[in-house]
């Protein structure tokens, strides 16, 4: 075989895997572009599990469902190219439906905790709830020591009830804030341990001049506030997390906290 030929044939063979090589490569980014929506419950929609009734994370306004979190999921879905749809769940069933396949994630004030991270995964945080203590103000409560052998109202399962429970509270269970509160004002309980957030929320449309209330950020650091996935959805996950960088990196996180909490609480401590 004369050389000339020789060279020709190995040109038109490395030719042939290059080309070989650049169709695997596209098909296989195509693939790994859209597998994280394998992961989905419904393929072309991104279901969302919350509370519905936790201002001004999730609630209804004129029996529209509304909130940080329901537009934080639908600014995820439209960055992810998919439909959303929510679905207002109890807080006492609301992780496990995770587990149960009932939605693909649970945008719900949810903390990161060494419990729940045995059996869920979880999205890079998208805000920093800050803990208080809520009180009446004729007996004032200003410090975690204070509310030892105290009735506290807190939701079953909560980072709320976790920390109350740590300080010795005495756990009363309430299903949501205004219900906590309530409680409070009626002398049934002590106190209730929840977030900043939600307590500037109700103050903008409700009287508390009744109330005490104490940030406790210099006692509990602020925790990492994430979504909340099923353990074997990690290439949702991994799309998740792409979607919120997007979000934070263009402002729109930024602009959503200062919507619904005065203030941007997106940056990390």
């Amino acid at each position: 075989m004369k050389k000339r030929d020789f060279i020709l044939k190995i040109e038109v063979l490395v030719a042939t895997i290059a080309i070989a090589f650049g169709i695997f490569t596209v098909l296989t980014s195509k693939v790994n572009a859209s597998s994280y929506k394998d992961d989905l419950i419904n393929k072309d929609q991104l279901t969302i599990g919350l509370e519905g009734t936790y201002k001004p994370y999730s609630y209804r306004s004129n029996g529209k469902l509304t909130g940080f979190e329901v537009d934080l999921g639908k600014a995820l879905a439209k960055q992810m190219g998919v439909k959303v749809k929510f679905v207002p769940t109890k807080w006492d069933s609301l992780i496990a439906g995770v587990g149960a396949s009932k939605y693909d994630i649970v945008l719900n004030n949810i903390t990161q905790t060494p419990e729940r991270k045995k059996v869920y995964i979880f999205s890079n945080p998208y805000i920093y709830s800050r803990y208080t203590v809520i009180s009446s103000k004729k007996n004032k409560i200003n410090n975690l020591k204070e509310i030892k052998n105290k009735k506290f109202a807190e939701g079953t399962g909560t980072n709320n009830e976790i920390l109350a429970k740590k300080y010795k509270a005495k756990i009363v269970s309430s299903g949501d804030f205004a219900t906590s509160l309530s409680l409070i004002r009626q002398g049934r309980v002590q106190g209730t341990i929840n977030a900043a957030e939600a307590y500037y929320a109700y103050a903008k449309t409700n009287k508390v001049s009744d109330l005490h209330f104490k940030d406790l950020s210099k006692q509990v650091k602020p925790v990492k506030i994430s979504a909340l996935l099923n353990k074997k959805n990690k290439k949702l996950q991994k799309r998740i997390n792409k979607a919120l960088k997007t979000l934070k990196d263009n402002g729109t996180l930024k602009k959503l906290s200062e919507k619904y909490f005065g203030s941007d609480i997106t940056k990390k401590p």
